[in-house]
């Protein structure tokens, strides 16, 4: 396929529309076939004159395709609309959320016509709209930054999602500190991607921030392990979670990437060489979350790596050693307080230390669930580990579910389960004191995750709700 790319300056996302582009250069490709930036603008020029005749003004997108998302957002946002990004797109999950929206518009991949309905609010099949021919544009104005609402929400592993509100001067500053870190990198590349558009790093990675620079983009995710093998090229970024890069076979012989990114949850360092092993390139982490957006990145030379500030993040630690931040992209005039306890050094670099909200009492104890999971980690056996919580008619406890590494499962193999816990909590009294030690444990083959890298809580209780033992 050519390619068809031509460097590009970075724009605004308020003059996507009006940019003199090469009208044959390609916007976005993949197996629903490709798209260039006439295709783009004119299909956008559409639909804002059918969101022009709708008054209602909340719209949520649950659309797959990501070429047919852009435009949507982009028409949505024209049209003075708005937008409402929900994270989970389950019938359930949509119902839960109808409050926050007035209207929702969905493809055939996500809802058949039929497969959802809700109260109170319209539901809209994008394959059923009939549209208008286009005789005079629209889209002779910049979009108003400030004016664009965008909400997107948590990932709700714990509890409900909750409502982030932001404009599309957060994400246009934020991409402009992306461009400043890696444009020279990533040049003329497109754009592979294993998360959604539907989360803010896939909505500014894959999307918004190549539109910006002109940077083609895939129509559809790489889900399975093989397919970001089979996909890897020199010319090609790939946007990642750290659930998928750690699932990429190491005995593959593949291409390499021109750069890889992995945000959404941590990367352990196993993962991050296997990727450099696989790729020839080790992948740039991203920290950050819904609420900040972009706060640092690194890449994992060893797990003290330190994370590097965006150039236009501020950040001090409050009196719990917790970092709080200022930018463009979270709030100018106001410090955002985070839960996440960092050790700040004064070339603008930090380390994470683990999140307070993350820290509980134990029999009027304070216990740190990640200094639990490090200990576990640093055990011989265990590859990764995940430590909650639970409340029981007695008392709250601690529970694990691990992972083993190849050692780890030849010492389960030679002794009997009940040996290997014992041994375990053995282990652990080096570190722990008692009241910290898991009292149950659960071995898998992976941590419950889901696509954007955030632990399943409630999968992980489940495990020990069913199964008291």
């Amino acid at each position: 396929m050519k390619n068809n790319i031509k460097p590009s300056p970075l724009c605004s996302i308020a003059t996507v529309l009006k940019q003199e582009r090469q009208t044959d250069a390609l916007f976005a490709f993949g197996n629903a076939g490709n798209k260039t930036w006439i295709n783009f603008i004119s299909d956008v020029d559409s639909f804002v004159k059918f969101f022009n005749t709708k008054p209602k003004a909340r719209w949520a997108i649950c659309i797959q395709d990501s070429y047919w998302f852009s435009v949507i957002f982009f028409a949505l946002s024209s049209a003075k609309k708005e937008l409402i990004l929900p994270g989970n797109q389950q019938p359930e999950a949509i119902r839960e959320l109808s409050s926050e929206f007035d209207v929702l518009i969905h493809d055939n991949a996500i809802f058949s016509s039929q497969s959802i309905s809700l109260q109170n609010t319209d539901v809209v099949n994008l394959e059923s709209i009939s549209l208008t021919s286009v005789v005079e544009s629209t889209l002779s104005t910049a979009l108003i930054l400030n004016d664009v609402n965008v909400t997107l929400f948590t990932s709700g592993t714990s509890g409900k999602p909750k409502a982030i509100k932001k404009t599309l001067f957060h994400f246009n500053h934020e991409i402009t500190q992306l461009e400043q870190i890696w444009g020279s990198e990533l040049a003329n590349c497109r754009i592979q991607s294993t998360v959604s558009h539907q989360h803010i790093y896939g909505l500014l990675f894959r999307l918004l921030w190549p539109i910006c620079t002109q940077r083609p983009f895939a129509r559809e995710n790489l889900d399975y392990p093989e397919q970001v093998i089979s996909h890897a090229d020199k010319n090609s970024i790939l946007v990642s979670s750290p659930a998928l890069l750690k699932r990429l076979d190491p005995e593959t012989t593949c291409c390499k990437y021109n750069t890889v990114f992995s945000s959404g949850g941590p990367l352990s360092l196993k993962a991050a060489g296997q990727t450099l092993a696989l790729f020839e390139v080790l992948p740039y982490e991203v920290f950050g979350s819904t609420e900040t957006g972009g706060i640092g990145y690194r890449q994992q030379h060893k797990e003290s790596t330190p994370w590097q500030l965006f150039p236009d993040v501020k950040a001090k630690l409050n009196a719990e050693g917790c970092i709080a931040l200022r930018s463009g992209h979270i709030d100018p005039e106001n410090w955002y307080q985070t839960t996440d306890q960092c050790e700040l050094f004064d070339d603008g670099s930090f380390l994470l230390k683990g999140r307070t909200d993350r820290i509980i009492k134990i029999e009027e104890k304070r216990v740190s669930l990640a200094e639990v999971e490090n200990s576990l980690q640093k055990l011989e056996w265990i590859e990764e580990s995940a430590v909650i919580a639970l409340e029981t008619a007695m008392r709250l406890e601690l529970v694990a579910v691990i992972t083993l590494n190849d050692y780890g499962r030849q010492q389960l193999s030679a002794t009997s389960r009940g040996q290997f816990w014992i041994k375990i909590r053995n282990s652990l009294r080096q570190w722990l004191e008692p009241i910290a030690i898991p009292r149950r444990y659960r071995i898998l083959d992976d941590i419950p995750l889901n696509s954007q890298g955030k632990r399943l809580v409630k999968e992980i209780e489940a495990l020990f709700q069913s199964n008291p033992n």
